[in-house]
């Protein structure tokens, strides 16, 4: 799992350093394998607009650029950057700047004076991309500090996470960790409901049983088609190795990285009736997003369907979207989609299919059953405020029966003292247990517990021992 520094700050609040808090991570087995300091030492580099870029007198590859940088008469710059044009947004380092070692001079590039120098991504530390210039939103503005403008500095944190740690496979999940271990608190989210504007929506039906429980879904009509990804989505997309698509889908990943739920984005002009889920049908075929063909078995696989009867397979469910319903360019009505799948219906399908995907790597372990219709209204009032556009009501198809419920355990102190070793104090206990997020009852002997429901690790006494003894720190005991 791969994240933004700034990202999970902005969850947790903590003064711990950016070495305190990765000696932290580990030390509470959440174990760190890179990290990635981003925006140090870019003091001179600004936002610039080329306003000109001819062809140099000398040299085929070049290109003379003026460059303004809001400071009166535009810059000369020489720059051999293949996306180097007029009109381009991108950052300039000027002159006495020091860009990756390199000290920004006045020069002059066969025979032609340079006053700066046009950078790429990679040239700024920020990204692997040494293809052409670092190409920023048309609105950027110029002048700006580029480190202002990219909330920088920052650091792409990668952390290396055990299979029975599924719910940290999210910022938010991350810092109910960090939270406990450092005496902080989670903040809280702003999942307020949106209100349904118009009455458009689509029936769900349930064919598959234990296998996908629940799925949660909504219409928006009348999003803006050119709304592009703002630059603060698309950096955290970027810092946590996702790179930027469009906006319905940068959204959906957006609420993926950040809540740890999978979500879907569908053209609603190329859905035909109910939307469904159910078991593959022997000898059905699906296009995918990837372009690939999937050849599917009888029962193998969960498919989302649409159509009379659920007939057409319109994506692999819990794995990836089918190409015939993708949003694109001009989709102005979408269908947001969120569901709970069984991790057994997804364990080993997409490598059937030679597939790896973010969403199969998370069902596959384990998935909040009650975060659908949360992403569902987390995903709509991101799109409104982006893109515009009417929501319809949420609609939600549930079979309570197979949903997993978290257990309640009793929490003995003297047990925990005989496995650990040493006592703790029941403050501290407590303390940890409910910055977890758990709900903790006291009793005569210790504590009634009961896990929140992405904790499919927490399941008997030990489990929650181990959650004290990792918190507390095994240097203490």
């Amino acid at each position: 799992m791969k994240f933004s520094e700034n990202w999970l700050r902005s969850h947790v609040p903590t003064s711990a350093s950016r070495d305190d808090l990765a000696a932290t991570l580990t030390a509470i087995g959440l174990e760190v394998e890179d990290v990635t300091a981003l925006g140090d030492g870019l003091a001179g580099v600004v936002v610039a607009r080329i306003v000109e870029a001819v062809k140099h007198p000398e040299a085929d590859r070049l290109q003379v650029c003026k460059v303004d940088i809001g400071q009166g008469e535009p810059l000369q710059i020489v720059c051999g950057a293949p996306n180097a044009r007029a009109g381009l947004v991108a950052p300039l380092a000027t002159v006495g700047s020091n860009i990756g070692g390199i000290a920004i001079k006045a020069a002059k590039l066969r025979g032609v004076e340079s006053n700066g120098m046009l950078c790429s991504a990679k040239e700024l530390g920020l990204d692997a991309d040494a293809s052409g210039l670092l190409e920023l939103p048309d609105d950027a503005p110029v002048g700006a500090p580029l480190v202002e403008y990219l909330g920088l500095p920052d650091a792409s944190i990668e952390i290396k996470l055990t299979p029975n740690r599924a719910d940290c496979f999210s910022v938010r999940g991350i810092a109910y960790d960090v939270a406990a271990a450092l005496s902080s608190e989670v903040v809280a989210l702003d999942v307020a409901e949106v209100p349904a504007a118009s009455a458009r929506a689509l029936e769900v039906r349930l064919q598959a049983g234990a296998d996908a429980p629940r799925f949660v879904g909504r219409v928006i009509e009348g999003v803006d088609p050119a709304a592009k990804t703002p630059v603060w989505m698309a950096e955290r997309l970027r810092r946590a190795g996702v790179r930027p698509v469009s906006l319905l889908v940068d959204i959906t990943q957006y609420v993926m990285l950040e809540l740890g739920q999978p979500m879907h984005a569908y053209d609603l002009d190329k859905l035909d009736g109910a939307i469904g889920v159910r078991h593959s049908r022997a000898g059905e075929s699906l296009p995918l997003l990837n372009g690939q063909e999937a050849k599917l078995d009888d029962g193998a696989f969960l498919v989302i369907c649409d159509g009379q009867g659920g007939d057409r397979a319109i994506g692999l469910a819990g794995i990836m979207g089918g190409e015939t319903t993708k949003v694109g360019d001009a989709t102005r009505n979408v269908f947001l989609e969120a569901a709970h799948f069984a991790p057994a219906a997804i364990m080993g399908r997409s490598r059937r299919l030679g597939l790896h995907t973010d969403a199969s790597h998370r069902f596959e372990r384990g998935v909040d059953p009650q975060l659908p219709r949360v992403a569902v209204e987390y995903a709509t009032r991101l799109a409104m405020q982006l893109a515009g556009g009417t929501p319809g009501p949420v609609t939600e198809a549930v079979l309570p029966e197979h949903l997993p419920q978290p257990a309640t355990i009793l929490l003995r102190r003297a047990r925990i003292a005989r496995v650990l070793g040493v006592a703790i104090d029941d403050a501290e206990v407590e303390r940890i247990l409910r910055a977890l997020g758990m709900e903790v009852a006291a009793t005569g002997e210790g504590w009634q517990v009961t896990a929140p429901s992405r904790r499919f690790d927490i399941a008997i006494e030990e489990d929650l021992i181990e959650e004290l003894a990792r918190i507390h720190g095994y240097d203490r005991i």
